[in-house]
């Protein structure tokens, strides 16, 4: 059994009126996993590094760009049955805009922007809770730290 890295998750928040929100997005029925809550999720193209895809699936799934962005401090893993291996996703934290607009691709069909505890109650895995509940522990809490993991656009 491998383990492979070729997935990425984004989380994108913003900071509104001093609190913390999380841009979740509903998968359109049409799509795996559809009618279910996330973030920003994609594949990693040959030759990219899984920052750029993190990136690039921001943009394409949502139309936003971050102001900064950040690596969490948290590999999300699954196991895939269909080729009986591990996947790794490293986590990306994007911070946007507070008046950003948000422009769904055909893989959405809703989103809406929430707090860390409606969010970790819509998402559906263990691994995407902990990573909530990560990111809001450093960008309200651990701020000193945010210099160590900052990806400079």
């Amino acid at each position: 059994m491998e383990i492979i890295t070729k997935y990425v998750e984004v989380h994108i928040i913003r900071q509104k009126k001093g609190r913390l929100e999380f841009l979740l997005l509903k998968r359109s029925e049409k799509e795996i996993y559809g009618g279910l809550w996330q973030m920003v999720t994609g594949k990693i193209k040959n030759g990219e590094k899984a920052f750029e895809s993190a990136l690039r699936e921001m943009k394409e799934e949502t139309g936003l760009t971050p102001k900064k962005f950040w690596t969490a401090p948290n590999i999300n893993s699954f196991y895939d049955h269909k080729e009986d291996c591990v996947i790794l996703l490293p986590v990306f934290v994007a911070l946007v805009n507070e008046n950003s607009q948000v422009k769904l691709s055909e893989e959405h069909t809703e989103f809406k922007w929430t707090g860390s505890k409606n969010a970790k109650i819509l998402l559906a895995w263990p691994g995407q809770r902990k990573s909530v509940e990560i990111i809001e522990n450093y960008i309200l809490k651990e701020q000193d730290f945010l210099k160590f993991v900052e990806i400079k656009l």
